[in-house]
């Protein structure tokens, strides 16, 4: 049983303090250590004895067997007696974490990731009435980025971010948005035919993205997909937008377009955590 287990008390820092930790006075060091025997365990090393565990966190033995013991009697850690490995409870502290996170503090890791991949700036916008505002936002390490800030607001009509969002909307919201919208002329290509813009809005609703070509800006291309919350509700939407003269329409519906679902997808796993 568990609860035989012998565990030896050990008062937070007292174990394997290195030299200068003494002098911060709220930093825990047998917890920190705890942690250390935690990450130890990988998909390539996932069961482990005592000595490996000694070994890969350059612990001595006695501490890390009075770790593992700790982890063992409060579920975190399985033991045979002679190999070590981790417990699905483990999963628990990552959870934990995930849920007190706003979901733009989950996101903002993810699109970092996506702007670094494909070279581009990416952001994520909410509807607000007939505009969009942006919430979010990665650059890339290009020297020219795509210049629009956190809390920009811009029309919805012209956008690709616009029509994910318009296109999630229930069908009475949507007709009524756009029988109270005026749909401004930016440039030579936005849409102002209110039945083209509907059956554009059918489109991405069915198929799941939109990529908008110019519309607000001469040489401004963008797409964005639907970005879900943990019980399947479109919130946002993941935008990456570039230049035109860089990404052809094709690399959009492309690579560009599986990447951003990726990066999206991946978004709502985290969140359903």
């Amino acid at each position: 049983m568990k609860d035989d287990i012998p565990v030896l008390d050990d008062p937070a820092g007292a174990v394997d303090s290195p030299a200068g930790d003494a002098s911060d006075r709220d930093y825990v060091n047998s917890l920190a250590r705890g942690l250390e025997v935690i990450k130890v365990f990988t998909r390539r090393t996932p069961k482990m004895t005592l000595s490996e565990v000694a070994q890969a966190t350059g612990m001595t033995r006695a501490t890390v067997r009075r770790f593992l013991l700790t982890l063992v009697r409060e579920g975190y850690v399985d033991t045979n007696g002679k190999h070590f490995n981790l417990r699905p409870k483990i999963l628990e502290l990552g959870f934990s974490a995930l849920s007190s996170m706003d979901i733009w503090d989950v996101a903002q890791p993810i699109m970092n990731e996506l702007s670094e991949k494909l070279q581009e700036s990416c952001f994520a916008a909410v509807l607000d009435h007939d505009s969009v505002i942006y919430v979010a936002r990665a650059t890339s390490n290009r020297r020219v980025n795509v210049g629009i800030n956190i809390g920009s607001r811009v029309p919805a009509h012209c956008v690709s971010t616009g029509r994910v969002l318009l296109a999630a909307l229930p069908p009475d919201l949507l007709h009524h948005y756009l029988d109270e919208m005026t749909l401004t002329k930016f440039t030579p290509n936005t849409i102002t035919s209110k039945v083209q813009l509907r059956g554009l809005i059918d489109e991405v609703r069915l198929q799941g993205w939109s990529i908008v070509d110019q519309e607000l800006e001469v040489g401004l291309r963008s797409l964005s997909v639907p970005v879900r919350d943990g019980q399947g509700k479109i919130v946002a939407a993941l935008n990456v937008c570039c230049p035109s003269m860089r990404i052809t329409p094709e690399e959009m519906r492309t690579r560009v377009l599986a990447e951003t679902q990726a990066a999206s997808n991946q978004i709502t796993r985290a969140l359903q955590m």
